[in-house]
């Protein structure tokens, strides 16, 4: 079903010969239109482009995700286009080979294994960060041609149970709603998402609906009091995973106050007698005391939710990432059908998924229980379909491991060699040390990715170059359902390939035909009359965009944003359209970009029968439960200006300023219990391992509950991994594992050097080339722990030592060797040690050392003066005053030390209370005199929060007075 692209090579030589690589043509100098790499809202980005490099970066305006709007991390895209650390070669071995020597590498030790173990031998674990087209061809090779169905992604640890749901209540995975809805909405539910820091375009959206309609409600469910919970009407802290029996009283209240839509229920939903006689023990007293919140607290939920003609309830990964995460979610379904709040303006259940491309993901098949196009692998009809339409040699009659599964099969030896593209499981996935162990143990790792190192990569057999997100091409696909173009911006960099040509080129290989693509083009049509083949009659897909099938490869490059279903039309010749079928085909996609794709609008879903599906939820709570042993509750997630494993957020200085350590969030109470103040390192641990944390000191988490941060991996941080912590427990149905919830104990943790240290980029640059010797790996054999943070001007280190470490002027020589003039200097009051390197005159290394933890000394990262210290890592030549004062660490009085808020405008807490103070009594006013806020609107609810704390204080301070 290859599409009608035909491109013929030019001169070449013979690896190229053998492995052809045609990729568009990219202009020098061009405005690109592609899509944001991160979350699944799915902004549309412009590139400037000159010269051949990308030279600059904002929203496009026209785009329906984002019309315009970046948060921080999309507003930095190009400060993580970081080469220094870029994978440009194929590496077998840890040598270097050519294309042509990997990817006979990786399809004969396939190929192997199958023959000698069987096609269950060999598994993929893929990503959302890949394109629909990469996925769409690792679900063919793997399901088609390999015929085993050990496909998973990392979309299962996101949103899996949402999906299942889905499938359970309308007979396919469809998501209902759509952005729009936002606008149209009298009430707005946020169940386990933080949305303001993790989806902060569409928060942002949310918040300018509710100042278009201040009728409109907000009410935030989460345990923690986050930056999203500030901003709500209404803030139910509830008991970590009590979220079922929430709707479950919901349910039960609706329905004592007669506020049910009868009709809806009657024509178009079953199963509604036994779900509401499961609800019906749920009064508001026992969802009181499940929940740990007030009868007035639900009462005022369950009102809004009863006086709203239109509500919509979205919901993350604080629902998903649970033993009863399927549950959860149709817990929530089943009031939207009760009520009739669904598949119209501004209502229904809104699942949010996390990735840039989950939802593209969950389209053609990439979870391990799916087949391609919404079709199920334990379906004979499904399986022959696809395997008639790929003319394929095998399909696969059962699904296979899901992620933990895989891990769980590595170990046995079951699964012999693996395959991981675009993603980090040493750090994502439940269990950690078991996780490693599995790698380890695995006779053979493939690893396609953009970086040299990470946690997975340092246990690959075979490293394969893929092109990033500016380098990639092809689609994507929001939460919402729509269809983006990601289009490249330059070309890919030294021999990087991208992912579905790699995968072609290793099918081919193996002898598989059906592979032959030399454009993303000819996947994606293909995909596309998938979606449509035999799409019709009782058993019709929702998920059908047949309609882009015709599309040629001038309509694909300049496709707009559209969002399925997109049928094709039965006046239109299915496969044969001609020049002017094709151009009312484009022509459909792109004037209705911005228009809404109502689905289940007429009350028909995808059932066999038509009608949607109750199902009656008995509430559980988390299955990794607080103990004697562990008596607090271990809950994690992600924040602003950090991405999954900080492989891109992690190299830009702009990304690094907000919150520049991973924490460990503890409640006062909880704090003054076990000897621990802020940023005091802690000893974490959990029955199922351990790690070492700064503590943070706050009153957003209740007594008992423990909040960490997902993103840092062994490349920034020593003992940051939050998911070794995690059993691998999993929901029975969606295989997601439960990562938000466990017991874990607290201690301080005692060590004798605590240590400050600063490398000039160009000094870590030289270390790291040395040899190859890696100078983190250097570092973690001297620290028990260790962070390293990337400054505008040089790495950060901070770390902590056992008596056996312990640094000195030597050691820190050995440990960063410069040839310069190395200084040293004790304060003989603080007895605290200060060694400073020069080259040149310019400072290549500075470090500050002190022999115990105080609250003085920990007040900004085991010292103050960090950006200070960091600017004079800019100067090419310091003066003796300089000198001087950097050897004592002798800030100037007015440096502001304080963290920053707005990362885009660089504007200090400080700064924003010296504001306040002031008289900049509201976010507009801040914004004014301070443009914080003014860009992206991340910061937007902590800027709120300050202006609240200062003046709550000023209020304190008057009652003082007046007393």
């Amino acid at each position: 079903m290859i599409g009608d692209l035909n491109v013929k090579s030019a001169a070449c030589s013979n690896e190229q010969a053998l492995y052809p690589l045609h990729y568009p043509p990219i202009a020098a100098d061009a405005l690109v239109q592609s899509t944001c790499a991160y979350c699944g809202v799915g902004c549309g980005v412009d590139i400037s482009v000159t010269e051949g490099q990308a030279t600059s970066l904002e929203g496009s305006p026209e785009h329906p995700a984002n019309f315009g709007r970046l948060c921080v991390k999309g507003t930095h895209l190009l400060d993580t286009v970081d080469v220094t650390n870029r994978l440009l070669a194929p590496e077998v071995a840890g040598q270097q080979v050519s294309w042509q020597t990997a990817i006979a590498q990786v399809a004969d030790k396939f190929s192997e294994t199958i023959e000698k173990y069987g096609k269950d031998a060999v598994a993929f674990y893929v990503s959302g960060q890949l394109l629909t087209e990469d996925y769409y061809v690792a679900n063919k090779l793997m399901k088609g041609y390999i015929g085993s169905a050990n496909i998973d992604t990392n979309s299962r640890l996101c949103m899996s149970s949402a999906v299942s749901a889905y499938k359970r209540a309308f007979g396919e995975d469809v998501v209902p709603c759509d952005y729009q809805d936002l606008e149209q909405t009298d009430l707005m539910v946020l169940i386990g998402s933080n949305a303001a820091w993790t989806h902060p375009v569409l928060f942002q959206r949310m918040q300018r609906a509710k100042q278009i309609n201040p009728a409109c409600k907000l009410v935030v469910v989460d345990p923690r009091r986050t930056a999203t919970a500030e901003s709500a009407d209404l803030h139910l802290a509830i008991t970590p995973g009590s979220d079922a029996a929430l709707y479950n009283g919901l349910l039960n209240y609706l329905a004592e106050r007669s506020a049910l839509d009868h009709d809806y229920i009657a024509a178009h939903t079953q199963g509604f007698e036994e779900t509401i006689a499961q609800a019906s023990a749920w009064g508001l007293t026992q969802v009181s005391e499940f929940c740990g919140v007030t009868k007035a607290e639900l009462l005022s939920f369950y009102q809004y939710f009863e006086q709203a003609n239109k509500a919509i309830s979205m919901y993350s990964m604080g629902i998903n990432q649970s033993t009863s995460g399927v549950d959860k979610c149709h817990a929530i379904i089943n009031v939207h059908l009760a009520t009739g709040k669904i598949a119209k303006a501004g209502a229904g259940p809104f699942s949010i998924t996390g990735q840039p491309n989950a939802m593209g993901g969950r389209e053609v098949g990439g979870l391990a229980n799916q087949l391609a196009a919404h079709m199920d692998i334990e379906n004979p009809a499904h399986r022959d379909l696809v395997q008639t339409f790929w003319q394929s040699p095998h399909m696969p009659t059962k699904q296979g491991a899901k992620a933990v599964d895989m891990i769980e099969q590595m170990l046995t030896g079951k699964i012999k060699a693996v395959w991981v593209m675009g993603t980090n499981p040493l750090v994502s996935l439940p269990d950690h040390n078991q996780v490693a162990k599995a790698f380890e143990q695995c006779d053979f790792v493939v690893v396609s990715d953009c970086v040299t190192d990470n946690d997975t990569l340092a246990y690959a057999d075979v490293k394969l170059p893929a092109t990033p997100w500016l380098e990639k091409n092809g689609t994507v696909t929001n939460s919402e359902r729509r269809i983006s173009r990601q289009r490249s911006a330059v070309k890919p960099t030294g021999e990087a390939k991208h992912d579905w040509d790699i995968m072609s080129l290793v099918a081919q290989k193996m002898g598989f035909s059906g592979f032959a693509y030399q454009h993303p083009y000819q996947v994606f049509t293909e995909f596309a009359a998938l979606s449509g083949y035999q799409n019709a009659g009782a058993s019709k897909r929702v998920f059908d965009m047949s309609g882009l099938a015709p599309l040629s490869l001038t309509e694909y490059e300049q496709l707009q944003p559209v969002q399925w279903p997109i049928p094709m039309a039965s006046s239109r010749p299915s496969q044969a359209a001609g020049a002017s079928q094709i151009a009312i085909v484009s022509q459909i996609a792109i004037t209705s970009q911005n228009k809404s794709t109502r689905v289940f609008a007429n009350g028909e879903y995808a059932t066999a029968n038509g009608k949607a599906n109750f199902f009656p939820v008995t509430p559980k709570l988390p299955e990794q439960k607080a103990s004697k042993a562990f008596p607090l509750v271990l809950n994690s997630g992600r924040f602003r200006d950090q991405w999954h494993t900080m492989t891109r957020t992690g190299v830009a200085p702009a990304l690094t300023q907000h919150l520049a350590k991973p924490f460990l969030s503890v409640n006062p109470v909880d704090a003054s219990k076990y000897g621990l103040s802020d940023h005091q390192i802690a000893k974490v641990s959990s029955a199922k391992g351990e790690l070492y944390v700064p503590v943070q000191v706050s009153d957003a988490v209740a007594v008992g509950e423990c909040f960490m941060p997902i993103h840092w991996n062994q490349e920034f941080c020593g003992s940051a991994t939050v998911s070794s912590l995690y059993d691998a427990a999993v929901d029975p149905i969606s295989g997601q594992p439960e990562l938000k919830h466990t017991g874990i104990a607290i201690t301080a943790a005692k060590f004798e050097q605590y240590i400050d240290c600063y490398v000039s980029q160009a000094l870590a640059e030289d270390i790291e080339s040395q040899s190859g010797k890696r100078l983190v790996k250097s570092i973690a054999q001297h620290s028990a722990y260790w962070l390293k943070t990337k400054q505008p001007n040089s790495w950060h280190y901070q770390l902590a030592t056992k008596t056996d470490q312990a640094l000195t002027m030597a050691r820190c020589q050995q440990l960063f060797p410069c040839q310069g003039e190395w200084l040293s200097f004790t304060d003989n009051d603080s007895q605290l040690s200060h060694i400073v390197c020069l080259k040149n005159g310019a400072v290549m290394f500075a470090a500050y050392f002190a022999t115990a933890f105080t609250a003085a000394s920990a007040e900004s990262d085991f010292g103050n003066a960090k950006k200070w210290v960091d600017d004079l890592f800019a100067e090419e030549s310091l003066s003796f005053t300089q000198v001087q004062a950097l050897l004592s660490k002798t800030a100037p009085a007015a440096a502001d030390e304080s963290r920053k808020v707005c990362s885009c405008f660089n504007v200090t807490e400080n700064s924003i209370r010296e504001a306040v103070q002031a008289g900049a009594d509201s976010v507009t006013a801040l914004g004014k005199k301070l443009k914080c806020g003014t860009n992206c609107g991340s910061c937007k609810p902590e800027l709120q929060t300050i202006i609240n704390t200062c003046q709550s204080q000023l209020i304190d301070i008057k009652e003082v007075a007046s007393a």
